[in-house]
């Protein structure tokens, strides 16, 4: 199986998103995984990580190589014009580098993540190597709503007709494939996972406190941080003692620590960064409440799932999450408290109730296990290989 990706860990424990990598290991026990994605500045070029074999293209000068990481394609296009100059190249080394490794391996079929490129590159290299290959696409979110436009659009429905099947990580995202005209007949939802039987999980040695609220995600518009932080005037009302912390690093930290200068919160407000995976269960097993106060973005931009929330969730953690439509996918009625998105009032009277009347340890346990069964990484993994093995079977059929 030949991975394409964009966002993909530069080394062991890195804190970029990581479930590309999470689920391509998992897999390693039924294919040969060979991952092919970005470069970055101090990443090997090439090395075996958990079982997969990893190949770093370059796309540009080593110090320049900033496209993917700290926000992502499309929030770094947006934070520096310039880059938009790395696109062509980025496209054409990684769609040059398939194309190699297709005619020198004996590869069965590719599972590209995001629409555009990844996507677009599956769909056109099988011609260029010789032999088409089967190929997978799944949709993240920022690819399908961030991207906009009649020509993107287009190429959007293009990919989902080439490919062998489809993914998205939501049922909402269902309805804007629909929006944008593409059929949906050949899309399935196969969210990512979460590891909710060993890393995610409570600890009896960890006390919760009475008053942390916690953030965890990247500093970008869609994740609602502003929105969060100007609640927090409100809630320190009832709350003297409540202390936000912010888990996460992104293009917009210098503005959210303005914000909280503005607002007078430096004594209640904790910026911590980048948190390595292996700490990350314990900053959620201390805080009494964790907060996904989403919105959706002036780029329309939205969250295409919310699994943040689901490692929270996992280690016990009560959630206060934004009503929108991916998230009804993760959370039940009563399983999280839900808030309008953008409601700075609601935000805050969400919170306090949650830091007042805590649920009970059943009832954190009943959403627990009913988060394990949809996904846990072990579930998740078997379905996308359950897939990925029926592509061959077909391929093998017709050969």
């Amino acid at each position: 199986m030949l991975v394409l990706a964009s966002t993909f860990p530069r080394w062991r424990d890195d804190p970029e998103p990581g479930f590309v990598f999470e689920l391509a290991r998992r897999l390693t026990t039924r294919f040969n995984v060979l991952a092919l994605v970005p470069s970055a500045p101090g990443a090997l070029p090439r090395e075996r990580m958990d079982g997969i074999e990893v190949i770093r293209f370059r796309y540009a000068p080593r110090s320049l190589e900033t496209l993917v990481n700290d926000g992502g394609i499309i929030t770094n296009l947006r934070r520096a014009r310039w880059k938009l100059l790395l696109v062509p190249c980025f496209v054409i080394s990684q769609a040059w580098l398939a194309v190699r490794l297709l005619r020198r391996r004996n590869i069965d079929f590719v599972h590209a993540h995001w629409l555009i490129p990844q996507g677009l590159i599956a769909a056109f290299v099988g011609f260029w190597a010789g032999r088409r290959r089967p190929f997978v696409v799944t949709s993240h979110g920022a690819d399908l709503y961030a991207l906009r436009g009649k020509a993107l659009n287009a190429l959007k429905r293009l990919v989902i007709r080439r490919a062998a099947a489809t993914t998205v990580v939501s049922s909402a995202m269902l309805d804007e494939l629909g929006r944008i005209g593409a059929s949906i007949a050949n899309v399935q939802v196969r969210p990512m996972g979460v590891d909710l039987s060993g890393r995610f999980v409570p600890s009896p040695t960890v006390v919760r406190t009475p008053n942390e609220i916690l953030f965890v995600g990247r500093l970008v518009e869609k994740k609602g941080l502003s929105v969060l932080l100007s609640a927090m005037p409100q809630i320190l009302c009832s709350h003297p003692s409540a202390h936000l912390t912010i888990a996460g690093f992104g293009p917009e930290e210098d503005v959210r620590r303005a914000q909280v200068k503005s607002l007078g919160l430096n004594a209640h407000v904790s910026f911590i960064g980048a948190v390595m995976q292996p700490d990350l269960p314990d900053v959620y097993r201390r805080a009494a409440v964790f907060v996904a106060p989403f919105v959706h973005a002036n780029s329309g931009d939205r969250e295409g799932l919310g699994l943040v929330a689901v490692e929270a969730a996992g280690c016990g953690c009560p959630v206060v999450v934004s009503d929108l439509e991916a998230i009804r996918d993760v959370f039940s009625e009563g399983q999280a408290r839900f808030v309008r998105p953008g409601v700075v009032s609601a935000l805050a009277d969400a919170i306090c109730t949650v830091l007042d009347s805590p649920p009970s340890a059943d009832a954190i346990e009943n959403v627990r296990e009913s988060l394990r069964q949809k996904f846990d990484w072990s579930i998740v993994a078997e379905g996308y290989a359950s897939l990925l093995e029926s592509l061959v079977q077909v391929e093998v059929g017709q050969q």
